[in-house]
């Protein structure tokens, strides 16, 4: 029997063992997982009950920065094949493009089509833009990236020209005419397709032509590493992928302290030397970045008013895709999808605001948006929540009136200056905490920091913000939701590798498309600052921004027709 029970002791001893081992086993996977060293090679994928139940498929594009590609459901996969098929840009010739033979704004022209025609407002003119090479000769394909509007000084008016390229150096432009008197036609190159080549292969092959770095720190002792959405193989690196929305992030490991040890993040520099001398010949300020191009025979036309007033055009639904969306006049953005209401008093801000809360998300031109409403509202009092200046979290409180006003930059990439480690959150994740309700309204916008990274980054980043809007709008129907469009910028040789103007284009075309439908406004801050007589710049100027605060507003308080 005394062997029975050893046996039976012996048996229980190891089993115990072996749980202990298994224990501790678990134990250091999910240490790894959260706060230890990976491999460079993974990619991690959505961490979303929903996808892993439905039958996934892999993406055929080229692996970015050597991760394995991310897993997307079949929906996922044909949308967003469909939206790199959308934004495809025609390619010049294969081959080595001699710099006399790309184009030149200074030998192209365009011509009016019938200039001499009889105009009212709501007819539509057409341009035609030829485009010729440095030796004077046309050329025989497209892929140039032009911006056009048409204005009348004297008025202060202007509106968007929608661009279609025959892909044989010749261009059409579409304008809608919609004041009366005399028009003018603008159109401008801002990159030769000789450029655009150029611009595309960084965007896919050297995204870590931006890089950020780290901070970490435990008592007297700090070090700095570099980190990005990804990293070239060889080094151990931190993983900071977040668990809910599966965004990947990653810093090289600290020699000595831990990856929980970080305390901030910020953007590190621009990779200088990116381009051959062939290659800085399509950048030049003076020569082909923002060139206008001249016409061959009269610039303007003459418009006379409607006999009858029409006011059909505001009676269509609001599209995000629609061009154009609105105009200028007397200074005055004119929608043509919605009633905008003119807050030129402080008192009808607080009056529309009064009882509620703002939520307002994105970068630096987000935080415009905050800085003018408080700056503007003399009862918003901006509380210090002692926050980096230009970096935020910002808020601003009117207790009279029980207004809160919010700001939070969006999550990396970000480049900034410094933002603690603790207030690096993604959009999605602070969505997700909202209750939401008639009295709360949100604001995003997200594009710019985007710039450098193939658009599939940009495509994640917008399907997990748009499933967070989709839940709360679901949750609570009456929150007020408004996205904020990309803007065009001044460029010169540098800006243009890192931010051209078609990078934004591209990606505003995604954000677009991907938000349509769904029960958000938008606030077209992209031909707001295309048609406006101003300069071109990342942050636009206080009348823009106001322009953008009363398109904005007229949503949170439409107006009683």
């Amino acid at each position: 029997m005394w062997r029975d029970s050893l046996r039976l002791q012996l048996f229980c001893l190891l089993l115990a063992v072996l749980a202990v081992v298994v224990l501790v086993h678990n134990f250091f996977q999910l240490e790894n997982l959260d706060d230890d060293t990976i491999s460079g090679s993974n990619w991690i994928t959505e961490n979303n009950a929903q996808h892993s139940l439905s039958q996934t498929t892999k993406t055929t594009r080229k692996p970015y920065c050597g991760y394995s590609q991310q897993t997307l459901s079949k929906r996922e996969q044909a949308e967003q094949e469909s939206l790199l098929a959308a934004i495809e840009w025609p390619k010049p010739p294969d081959g080595k493009i001699p710099f006399a033979q790309s184009t030149d704004p200074s030998h192209s022209d365009f011509v009016i089509v019938k200039p001499s025609r009889f105009f009212k407002v709501g007819d539509q003119l057409e341009v035609l833009v030829h485009v010729k090479d440095f030796q004077g000769k046309p050329k025989q394909y497209g892929g140039d990236y032009l911006q056009a509007r048409i204005h009348s000084p004297g008025l202060k008016a202007g509106a968007a020209g929608r661009i279609v390229d025959c892909q044989n150096g010749l261009y059409k432009v579409f304008f809608t005419l919609l004041w009366p008197g005399e028009v003018k036609v603008s159109v401008s190159l801002v990159h030769p397709s000789e450029a655009i080549r150029v611009l595309l292969h960084l965007r896919e092959e050297r995204p870590d032509r931006v890089y950020f770095k780290s901070s970490f720190k435990s008592g007297r002792y700090s070090e700095t590493t570099e980190c990005n959405i990804c990293l070239p193989e060889g080094l151990p690196v931190c993983n900071y992928t977040d668990l809910y929305t599966g965004e990947p992030w990653f810093c090289y490991k600290p020699r000595k302290l831990s990856c929980a040890s970080r305390i901030n993040h910020a953007k590190g520099g621009y990779l200088k030397g990116l381009l051959t001398r062939e290659e800085s010949l399509f950048f030049q300020s003076d020569v082909n970045i923002k060139r206008p191009i001249l016409s061959s025979g009269p610039d303007s036309v003459i418009v006379k008013p409607k006999a009858i007033t029409d006011s059909s055009s505001m009676d269509r639904a609001e599209d995000p895709t629609a061009s154009p969306s609105g105009y200028y006049y007397e200074d005055q953005w004119r929608s043509r999808t919605h009633w905008i209401h003119n807050f030129n008093k402080s008192d009808d801000i607080t009056e529309c605001l009064q009882g509620k809360v703002i939520y307002l998300f994105g970068d630096s031109t987000m935080r415009q948006w905050f800085e003018y409403l408080t700056a503007f509202v003399p009862d918003l009092v901006e509380f210090n929540l002692g926050s980096p200046k230009n970096v935020g979290p910002f808020m601003s409180v009117d207790l009279k009136h029980n207004i809160l006003l919010k700001f939070r930059c969006h999550g990396p990439p970000i480049r900034f200056s410094t933002v603690f480690s603790s207030e690096l959150r993604y959009i999605a994740n602070e969505l997700n905490s909202i209750v939401g309700g008639r009295n709360t309204v949100v604001a995003i916008t997200i594009w710019s920091h985007f710039s450098t990274f193939p658009v599939e980054v940009y495509i994640r980043r917008l399907r997990n913000i748009r499933r967070a809007v989709l839940q709360l709008l679901d949750r609570s129907p009456k929150t007020a939701i408004v996205i904020r469009t990309a803007n065009v910028q001044e460029l010169g040789p540098e800006v243009s590798l890192f931010n051209s103007d078609w990078y934004s284009f591209q990606l505003d075309s995604v954000m677009r498309k991907m938000f349509s439908g769904i029960a958000v406004h938008f606030v077209d801050a992209w031909e707001m600052s295309v048609a406006h007589y101003l300069p071109h710049n990342l942050h636009p100027n206080e009348i823009i921004v106001k322009n953008q605060i009363d398109a904005f507003l007229s949503y949170v308080c439409p107006l009683q027709t």
